[in-house]
């Protein structure tokens, strides 16, 4: 029987902010043992969700300036073709960066526990500056 509940994570700014201990306290509370199925969807479309290494802190801080480097705002002389700039500076730049990356996971799990790698986790990778309440769908078939 598929179980569904809805993570909310309170931003603040741009980053990343893990979230594997609520997918795995979700996964324990189902009380499933056989293989199933978690998938993650995160309902925006300036932010993303990613699997990564969750051990060294550089590795979150070297995908912000990565991406930062990549995709700058709007207001950046190399982003002078964006038309959309609505809501700031930020917001093209997050919707590119969301389209680079994923808006759902599927993350394998059995005996009632994640079958996540030794230093992987789950996060919600903010594309925006300004904080944002952001949801999580999780739903576990």
């Amino acid at each position: 029987m598929a179980r569904q509940t809805i993570l909310t994570i309170e931003t603040q700014g741009a980053g990343l902010y893990e979230f594997t201990d609520e997918a795995a306290r979700f996964l324990a509370a189902a009380g499933r043992t056989e293989p199933a199925l978690l998938t993650a969807f995160v309902r925006h479309t300036s932010c993303s969700l990613l699997v990564q290494e969750n051990a060294d802190p550089d590795v979150r801080r070297d995908l912000d300036a990565f991406f930062a480097r990549l995709v700058p705002p709007a207001d950046d002389p190399s982003m002078s073709f964006v038309v959309h700039r609505s809501e700031g500076p930020d917001d093209m730049s997050a919707h590119i960066k969301a389209a680079l990356t994923c808006v759902s996971l599927s993350i394998p799990a059995r005996d009632g526990r994640l079958l996540l790698g030794t230093w992987q986790g789950l996060y919600l990778f903010e594309h925006r500056a300004r904080p944002h309440r952001r949801e999580i769908v999780l739903h576990l078939a």
